[in-house]
């Protein structure tokens, strides 16, 4: 069928005049100083500035990709003008590069412009105005000379020099990434982590950074080691590959892996024939950077350090198993009834049990869910023991649970990383066999979270006649490390175990722990009729949009409205996972537009996909033993210094200075995923429940979200979803030899 258009339009009737393709537009070179940076992405270098450019009398945009850039520097473009839709015109640059300023107004920039610590706009002008163009020489090798200015004494002016020649290393770290295809926001990381030899390092072996280097995994080393020229199917590779996946794996929870198992997902992630895996996996086998062993039927292959601390473990609990406690003696009627009018609490026959249990045991394990008596048992075990001077020390996994475990023992307790006095410049622990904890008895809270290694670590830290008092929730998520500790002491009938279960009335009157309960036996939980007081409730929505919506409702104003709680600082989002709708990630997005909105003026930095903004609740995502703070830890973003390039943020009223290149270690905790906030109470709880999630959702998951509520427990979503939740106990297994070496 023909439009008639034919005889208007000449390309349509002659063929020879239909452009085959469009022509290709004409390279124009531009150069300017960069009068300031709008966007910089370090992960892919993308870059848009605003330039003074030699021929144009207004700033021009320049739109391209550099591996850092700073405002000041000396910019040099090629490519072509284009009339963006959005943002008008643009200089889209395919090759661009930047060189230091050497004129008074571009180093007046480029020092104000934050890149070094110490020198903001100020300093950076009477910097120029006293020095000119000889600034940048008299920083490195003339530094004396700063002090000639008012407010540089010896401390800044070191400070100045120090940072002058960090930032440069950081800067060539960075064009190194970048000249090899790679994201360059991890550049201080590494930096920090090797030094000035960084570039010599990862040169090297550039496989070490997806070990060392928190957020570079092996597909981001690989990516360095085939630019640099390593072949792809030579053994280095293959060794770094076989590494990566137990690392990995590790991150799942488990020890080793069966020797099957990894070589076949070696060999998905290397994509090589199985000879080269077999060889590496033969070689590193020979040099002992893996180690392999027969558990049960199984051939695994273990990290050493794994193996060791679960041979560590299983040795230690044995010992300890077999011996008595050496306490002094105890008259038991006698201590009960003491202990009873002490403290006005009447125990239980199984309480007793436990208590005669622990008083005449060497290690003991004393496991419950909420509600059951655990704490009062506990504290009748202090009172006994300390009143005969047995010297007690107590503590547990995360900084919020040892604060528990104080105010219901009232006896002071630690993270078990302070405990052990964390060496950070030697890695490790101060406490150990060498230098044990100076204590009778050892109580151990949350044991559920703790896992092997740091398990390991504990143990060799007990003196060699002290005893050991193990409290967990068996029923609750297993550590986020590698492992199962808690389960596989029970498991191999080694020591001796008191299950606590019946809940007694004072807890029997709150929702929340007769929920739990329910949740933890298969069934679902009981919701309040319309109009009753209750601390749990559960709320229907079918749509991932609806749960979204209405958790952002219920967090922003009907809790706060109702129960009178702060919705950043008393109301916690858990979600079963990271990613979707109802992740963690994208709730925080939508939780910190909601609850912390930017202010006018306020500084806001952009790091590691994240916008950090001043009172922004974040949680620490790794253990700095530097910075005494430890994955888990909620804090609150107290001040952003865009001078110093440092942000502050408060945990417990202590506050922890981070380098803007330091907050990969940040994560917003408007929203946390339900592992994340084990060995946690909060005030209140909102929990997604959704089909989205189906491949998480689990009896132990759904029941550990909601033992983390104090007050009131709210679950938002599909029915079905909470159903299929409770209806499955199907827990993951973790390949370990624990269990094997404890029986």
């Amino acid at each position: 069928m023909s439009l008639g258009l034919e005889a208007e339009c000449p390309a349509c009737q002659d063929p020879q005049l239909l452009p085959s393709q469009p022509p290709t537009p004409i390279a124009e070179s531009l150069s300017g100083l960069i009068d300031r940076v709008t966007f910089h992405n370090e992960d892919s270098g993308f870059a848009v500035m605003r330039i003074k450019a030699k021929g144009h009398r207004d700033l021009v945009t320049v739109v391209g990709s550099l591996a850092s850039v700073s405002a000041g520097e000396w910019l040099t473009a090629q490519g072509q003008w284009v009339q963006d839709r959005e943002f008008g015109l643009q200089f889209r640059a395919e090759m661009l590069s930047s060189t230091a300023p050497t004129t008074k107004e571009g180093i007046e920039k480029y020092l104000g412009s934050g890149m070094v610590k110490g020198i903001g706009p100020v300093y950076a002008k009477k910097l120029v105005d006293r020095f000119g163009e000889e600034i940048f020489d008299i920083i490195e090798t003339r530094s004396a000379l700063l002090e000639e200015l008012d407010g540089i004494g010896p401390k800044r002016r070191k400070r100045i020099k120090e940072a002058w020649a960090e930032q440069k290393a950081i800067r060539s770290i960075m064009v190194f990434l970048h000249s090899h295809g790679v994201g360059t926001s991890r550049a201080v990381r590494i930096f920090k982590t090797y030094g000035v030899d960084a570039i010599e390092t990862v040169r090297n072996d550039p496989y070490r950074l997806a070990k060392d280097i928190h957020g570079i995994g092996f597909k981001t080393a690989d990516q360095i080691a085939q630019k640099i020229g390593i072949p792809h199917d030579s053994l280095l590779r293959a060794a770094a590959g076989l590494s990566h996946v137990l690392i990995e794996a590790t991150n799942d929870g488990h020890c080793a892996l069966p020797v099957e198992l990894l070589k076949d997902e070696a060999g998905k992630l290397l994509l090589v024939d199985d000879k080269i895996v077999t060889e590496a996996l033969d070689r590193t086998l020979a040099s002992n950077d893996l180690v392999t062993e027969s558990i049960g039927a199984q051939e695994l292959i273990f990290l050493p350090r794994l193996r060791r601390a679960e041979e560590v473990i299983a040795a230690r609990i044995k010992n300890l198993a077999g011996a008595r406690p050496v306490f002094p003696a105890v008259d038991f009627q006698k201590a009960v009834t003491w202990c009873q009018e002490k403290t006005g609490k009447e125990l239980a026959p199984t309480q007793r049990e436990a208590l005669q249990l622990a008083l005449t045991s060497r290690v003991l394990v004393i496991t419950g869910g909420p509600g059951v008596g655990k704490t009062t048992l506990v504290n009748a075990i202090l009172l006994i023991l300390r009143a005969k001077k047995v010297r007690c020390l107590l503590c547990a996994p995360t900084g919020r649970a040892a604060k528990r475990l104080f105010e219901t023992t009232g006896v002071e307790a630690k993270t078990i990383h302070r405990l052990l006095e964390v060496n950070p410049s030697a890695g490790g622990f101060t406490r150990n066999e060498g230098n044990p904890l100076d204590c009778d008895l050892l109580v151990v809270d949350e044991t559920s979270m703790v896992d092997v290694v740091l398990m390991s670590n504990l143990l060799r830290a007990l003196p060699s006649t002290g005893s050991l008092l193990l409290v967990g929730d068996i029923d609750q998520l297993p550590s986020v490390g590698p492992g199962m500790v808690l389960r596989h002491l029970i498991e191999s009938a080694t020591v001796p175990v008191v299950r606590l279960t019946e809940v007694f009335r004072q807890a029997a009157g709150s929702r929340i722990i007769t929920n739990a309960h329910r949740v933890n036996e298969g069934r679902m939980p009981e919701v309040p009729a319309k109009g009753d007081e209750s601390d749990f409730f559960s709320v229907e929505r079918e749509e991932p949009e609806q749960i979204a919506d209405t958790l952002v409702e219920m967090v922003k104003t009907r809790i706060p409205a109702r129960f009178g709680l702060d919705p950043i600082r008393d109301v916690q989002v858990l979600c079963p996972m990271n990613r979707g709708s109802l992740g963690s990630r994208e709730l925080n997005a939508r939780l910190q537009e909601e609850l912390n909105p930017l202010r006018t003026g306020e500084p806001v930095v952009e790091k590691f996909g994240w916008r950090f903004r001043l009172r922004d609740k974040v949680i620490q995502t790794e253990n700095d033993y530097d910075k005494d703070v430890f994955n888990g830890d909620i804090g609150q973003i107290a001040r952003i210094d865009e001078v110093e390039r440092e942000v502050t943020i408060r945990f417990d009223q202590r506050d922890v200075v981070y380098d803007f290149g330091e907050l990969d270690e940040i994560a917003l905790a408007y929203a946390i995923t339900v592992h994340k906030s084990q060995g946690s109470e909060f005030p209140a709880v909102v929990i997604p429940v959704a089909m989205q999630q189906y491949m998480l959702l689990q009896r132990n998951l759904v029941y550990t979200g909601i033992t983390r509520g104090k007050k009131l427990v709210v679950l938002v979503g599909q029915k079905k979803a909470l159903g299929m939740a409770v209806n499955n106990n199907r827990t993951q297994n973790r390949f370990s030899g624990l269990l094997e070496r404890l029986r």
